[in-house]
C-alpha cells in the first residue's frame, strides 16, 4: 500500500447555492457564492487498489461519467490502494452544486489517503477543478471553489489563462436560507446554450443585462459583508429579476420566488442554472427559516434550511 493509506479517510463536500450572479459570471461579472449545510460525504478504506465503489442506484451516462471522473483525480492523486465510497444528502441536478460536491468530497480522501494529512486549499480545488471539467466540460469554478473552501465566497473570472478572482467574505451577521425544489430542470447545457444564442443574436443588450447582474452583484457583497440583510435580499429580488430578462427562468421557478418572498422571505430567487424548474432560494432572518420551511412543506413542497454563519 502506499503511504498513508492503511487506515480509513473520509470527508465532506458542501453543496452551494449561488447568491447573486449566475450566468453572467462565465461573461466575466461577480458572483456571490455560499456553502450549503447539505452535502456529500467520501469514506476510503484500504483496498488492494483505488477504486470507486457505486451504489446501484447510480446508473446510466452518470455512472460512466462519475468513474471517469474519479480516475482522473485519482491518477492525479497517486493512486493510493483505497476503495472509496459515496453518502450523499444533496439533491442532485437541481442546480445546488452536487457534482462539486463529490470532486470536492472525493479530492479530499484520495488526497489524505495519499499523504495521511489534510490537503492544502490549493492541492484540493486543482483537483476538485479537474473532477468538474470531466463533469462540465468548461465549468466557472464557482462551484468547487466554494465547496473547497466552505466558506462564502466572491468569485469572478478573469479569462480562460488567468486564474479567477476568489475572495473569501466576512459576514457580520448569521442568516437562513430555505432552498426550494420547483420541479425537474433541463440539463444546464441546454439553458446555457439558449443564453448563448440570444447573446449572439444580440450582443449590446445582453451585455448590458450581464453587466448590470454583476452590479447588482457587487451591492449585494457589500450589503451582505456590513450585515445588511435587508440590503441583501433586495438584490436576490432585482437579480432574479434581470434572471428572468435573460430568459433562464419560469412560471414555476418564479412562483416559487413569490411564494417564499410572501412566507417571509427578504429575498428569493433562482439559484443555478434555472430553466423549467430547478432549485429556488429564499433569505430569511435567523430563526426564521424553520417556520418558512414548515409551510412549503405542508404545502407539499419539498424544501430544506441551510444555516450561513457569521464568519470572524
Amino acid at each position: 500500500m502506499r503511504a498513508g493509506s492503511e487506515r480509513a479517510f473520509s470527508a465532506f463536500g458542501p453543496g452551494k447555492v449561488i447568491l447573486l450572479g449566475e450566468h453572467a459570471v462565465v461573461y466575466g461579472t461577480t458572483a456571490l457564492a455560499v456553502p450549503l449545510s447539505l452535502g456529500v460525504t467520501a469514506t476510503a478504506v484500504p483496498a488492494a487498489r483505488c477504486s470507486l465503489h457505486l451504489p446501484p442506484g447510480v446508473r446510466g451516462p452518470g455512472r460512466q461519467q462519475l468513474r471517469r471522473a474519479f480516475a482522473r483525480a485519482a491518477e492525479a492523486a497517486g493512486r493510493p490502494a483505497v476503495q472509496v465510497s459515496l453518502t450523499s444528502r444533496l439533491p442532485v441536478s437541481m442546480g445546488l452544486g452536487s457534482s462539486a460536491a463529490v470532486s470536492v468530497a472525493v479530492a479530499a480522501v484520495l488526497l489524505q489517503a495519499a499523504t495521511g494529512r489534510s490537503p492544502s486549499p490549493g492541492r484540493l480545488r486543482t483537483l476538485a477543478h479537474g473532477m468538474e471539467g470531466v463533469f462540465h466540460g468548461t465549468p466557472s469554478g464557482v462551484d468547487d471553489a466554494c465547496s473547497a473552501l466552505g466558506v462564502p465566497i466572491r468569485f469572478r473570472r478573469r479569462g480562460a489563462q488567468a486564474a479567477p478572482l476568489v475572495r473569501r467574505l466576512r459576514l457580520r451577521r448569521p442568516f437562513e436560507l430555505v432552498v426550494a425544489l420547483a420541479g425537474l430542470r433541463r440539463p444546464t447545457r441546454d439553458t446555457v446554450a439558449g443564453l448563448r444564442q440570444r447573446q449572439t443574436r444580440w450582443p449590446l443588450r445582453y451585455r448590458r443585462l450581464f453587466q448590470e447582474v454583476g452590479r447588482v452583484a457587487e451591492e449585494g457583497v457589500r450589503a451582505a459583508q456590513a450585515g445588511d440583510l435587508r440590503g441583501l435580499g433586495d438584490a436576490m429580488n432585482v437579480n432574479h429579476g434581470l434572471l428572468v430578462a435573460l430568459g433562464v427562468s419560469s412560471p414555476a421557478v418564479d412562483g416559487m420566488a413569490a411564494w417564499l418572498r410572501e412566507a417571509g422571505a427578504l429575498g428569493a430567487k433562482l439559484t443555478g442554472a434555472g430553466g423549467e424548474g430547478g432549485a429556488v432560494v429564499g433569505l430569511f432572518l435567523k430563526g426564521e427559516g424553520q417556520k418558512a420551511r414548515a409551510r412549503l412543506a405542508r404545502a407539499g413542497v419539498r424544501c430544506f434550511v441551510s444555516q450561513v454563519k457569521r464568519t470572524p
